[in-house]
């Protein structure tokens, strides 16, 4: 098994046919395959960031102490999910290859040990979290109120962790595959048990407890164990939910009829059905999966340590200003989401392709999902630049965060008109398997750009905490260069994995 499943740009093994895989991703329409792919994981990473965002929401009315203690609690959490989601990486860049070299029983034996990888690092990190908590936040020297409140926070998200893990080794094994729909419908479904759990656990209402903020990771737990266990079953059964118009599906996987109008949800085949039952421990693999997801692991880690260093630079100005930040990183996650999404979409199609020896298809669909990105985020730019008060005010109306956040956020908006490049790109190289050029660009972003000057701009006049801004947009602005120079060399499409 171990010598046969090295894969690069040329077509593998049979591994069943056409009727084992569905639609077939690597033929067609580059737009059209993008979108359908795309469309449902947009949705799938905004209901992902949906639930922490609902919780600030709810935390809001608890208070400022409240709202800066999660905050900072979820910089932690974010680290170790970049973490998990980089571990995954590996998996997917390798599943992905399998499947476009119609390779389905490698497909399976990778997708085995993704969960072998991602339950071992999730149990490590659970129990340095729940034990070192206090530790962690201490760092910040937060006011004794925001730290009572953050460390009960992380601490409870942490006992969850294995479940996080596997919530992301699940919806990478669909989605590399080539199944976007069937993710999308487990998180819409754990997503509402979240937001309705939400306020009954934290302010007490009908017959739960008032938990305040632990409610709050407390009901995070429940939908993501509830999105594993969902599917869990999903892979188990062989079956993908998909969408089709009322005209169905030809014999090659195409939409037939009505493309927009009449869709209705239905179970068919999927293009892999996970197994357990010849598993055994592959060291060889496991390594495989390790040495591509490692740098990706490291980009995700090194980013939320940087929103460490950043806070720490934040946190000195007080807790409006810590409230301001942290919230401010919540609608930066919600335009960052899409275009990661069409980066993800975009990296499944040029992993597939890749393994079926078709680069230029690969190529193709990254530069539709960098364009796509970049409509998407100028447009939001344009809101966040003439209505930053009335976005900030969804999270928290108190007027002092309000000044804060809104002259944040026009200043942030200098950053996010290019950040398409960085959040489409990225996911394209590391889903093609190649991570290390994209960890050492986010290395350079954050530790020889945004750090530095974050340590220096509020020095600078009068910027005073604005001074720790404009060095993230200047982060953004050089990481887009590099990004694009890169992929620009075509090195990507010769990796091997």
């Amino acid at each position: 098994m171990a010598n046969r499943m090295e894969v690069g740009g040329a077509p593998g093994g049979d591994g069943g046919g056409r009727g084992a895989f569905g639609r077939d991703w690597t033929q067609g329409g580059i737009l059209g395959n993008l979108l359908q792919l795309s469309w449902p994981m947009v949705i799938t990473s905004t209901l992902m960031m949906l639930g922490p965002t609902i919780d600030m929401i709810w935390v809001g009315k608890l208070g400022s102490a409240s709202v800066a203690g999660v905050g900072v609690a979820g910089i932690a959490v974010q680290l170790t999910m970049g973490a998990m989601m980089g571990l995954a990486m590996g998996m997917r860049a390798l599943i992905a290859r399998f499947i476009g070299a119609r390779d389905v029983d490698s497909a399976n034996h990778v997708a085995q040990q993704g969960f072998v990888v991602g339950g071992g690092f999730a149990l490590l990190v659970a129990l340095v979290g729940i034990f070192f908590a206090e530790p962690i936040l201490g760092i910040f020297g937060l006011d004794p109120d925001v730290m009572t409140e953050g460390v009960a926070y992380l601490r409870i998200q942490f006992v969850g962790m294995v479940a996080i893990s596997f919530r992301f080794i699940v919806e990478g094994v669909m989605q590399a595959s080539g199944d976007a729909v069937t993710p999308m419908v487990t998180a819409t479904i754990y997503r509402l048990v979240h937001v309705t759990l939400s306020p009954f656990f934290i302010f007490g209402l009908w017959i739960f407890p008032e938990l305040g903020v632990r409610g709050a990771a407390v009901t995070s737990i429940i939908s993501y164990s509830l999105g594993v266990a969902l599917g869990l079953w999903f892979l188990g059964s062989g079956r993908a939910m998909v969408f089709i118009g009322r005209g169905g599906l030809d014999e090659a996987g195409r939409q037939t009829g009505s493309r927009f109008f009449w869709w209705i949800p239905r179970s068919q085949p999927s293009r892999l059905r996970l197994s357990f039952r010849n598993f055994r421990f592959d060291t060889g693999i496991i390594w495989r999966i390790i040495k591509i997801g490692a740098p990706a692991m490291v980009s995700g880690m090194q980013r939320t340590a940087s929103q460490f260093i950043l806070m720490l630079f934040v946190s000195p100005f007080g807790k409006y200003a810590v409230a301001a930040h942290s919230v401010v990183q919540r609608i930066e996650m919600a335009l960052f989401i899409p275009g990661m999404a069409f980066g993800q979409a975009a990296g499944v199609l040029a992993g597939q392709n890749l393994g079926a020896g078709k680069p230029e298809r690969a190529e193709r669909s990254a530069w539709m999902s960098l364009l796509l990105s970049e409509v998407f985020l100028i447009a939001c730019s344009l809101v966040l630049l003439f209505w930053p008060a009335q976005v900030v005010s969804i999270f928290n109306s108190e007027p002092e965060l309000l000044e804060i956040a809104a002259t944040y956020v026009r200043i942030a908006v200098s950053g996010y008109v290019l950040m398409g490049f960085t959040s489409a790109l990225m996911n394209v190289l590391s889903g093609a398997g190649d991570t290390v050029p994209p960890m050492i660009f986010s290395l350079i972003t954050a530790w020889v750009v945004q750090v530095p000057l974050a340590f220096f701009l509020p020095k600078v006049g009068d910027l005073g905490v604005f001074g720790v801004r404009w060095a993230m947009s200047a982060g953004f602005i050089v990481g887009s260069v590099l990004f694009l120079a890169y992929f620009r060399t075509g090195r990507w499409k010769r990796r091997r994995v």
